[in-house]
């Protein structure tokens, strides 16, 4: 008997805070395109996620997160961004789909730390200082990477980790073809929605919505942003160089 295909033909796996609100929103306007209701089904970063599911097992866990009935013909998503962050993540869907598509947006590694630094702050998960709180990440996920429990560090204060995004690509890469991947600065979506959303389109092979609903603001949030050329961004920058070297070798530079 043949087995089932997945359901799930494409994941928007990165990054927090880098857009992918926005990003789900616009392909939702896509007839073809079903993504979860509240955008983020968190199948594969579950804490009691069973590594000897099926397919047939992943879809049931699925199905509680699509419109019933399901529907023939549509492309399912998932836009879940912590997917990217950890190896044994993407493992689990690449057993899951070896053809899966996969969407990753990227943002500023600075822009995106302190985005969710101040989110961490508004939901009550965050209680230090900014640059205690840059400073703590290191103990705080000490001995910790693999815990995936609700309130763990790895969810919550991963600040620099979830920026380091050349690791997590690499990591993405040996499991996945580069065809299957598109990636995205945020400042495109930003600055060029209609263009880049032609391509995420072109990518999943569906149609683009008949009619063009505009794509208004992609970032929002009530913090306070550093300049470009602030102290405090020249200092973290500096701190971060490391991230910001490895990216660059990969094609992915950001203003200075």
């Amino acid at each position: 008997m043949q087995a089932p295909a997945p359901r799930v033909r494409f994941v928007v796996g990165g990054v927090q805070k880098g857009g992918t609100t926005a990003l789900a929103s616009f392909l939702g306007r896509c007839p073809q395109v079903v993504l979860p209701a509240g955008k983020e089904a968190h199948v594969f970063d579950a804490p009691d996620f069973d590594e000897g599911w099926d397919v047939a097992a992943v879809d049931r866990r699925y199905a509680a997160h699509f419109p019933a009935p399901l529907r023939d013909g549509a492309v399912y998503g998932d836009a879940t961004p912590i997917y990217l962050l950890h190896p044994a993540f993407v493992a689990r869907i690449g057993r899951y789909n070896p053809a899966m598509r996969w969407i990753v947006l990227l943002r500023d590694p600075i822009d995106r730390a302190l985005s969710q630094y101040h989110m961490e702050r508004a939901r009550g998960d965050e209680s230090l200082p900014l640059w205690a709180a840059l400073l703590a990440e290191r103990w705080r996920l000490a001995g910790r990477r693999d815990d995936f429990s609700p309130g763990s560090p790895l969810r919550h204060h991963g600040y620099r980790l979830r920026g380091d995004y050349a690791a997590q690509l690499e990591a993405l890469y040996r499991v996945f073809p580069r065809e299957q991947v598109l990636v995205l600065r945020n400042h495109d979506l930003a600055r060029q929605p209609a263009a880049t959303m032609a391509r995420v389109h072109a990518f999943l092979g569906v149609g683009a919505p008949a009619a063009d609903g505009g794509h208004g603001r992609v970032f929002e949030g009530d913090y306070p942003r550093w300049g470009r050329h602030s102290w405090r961004r020249r200092l973290l920058r500096w701190w971060w160089r490391d991230e910001f070297a490895r990216q660059a070798r990969q094609g992915l530079e950001w203003e200075a």
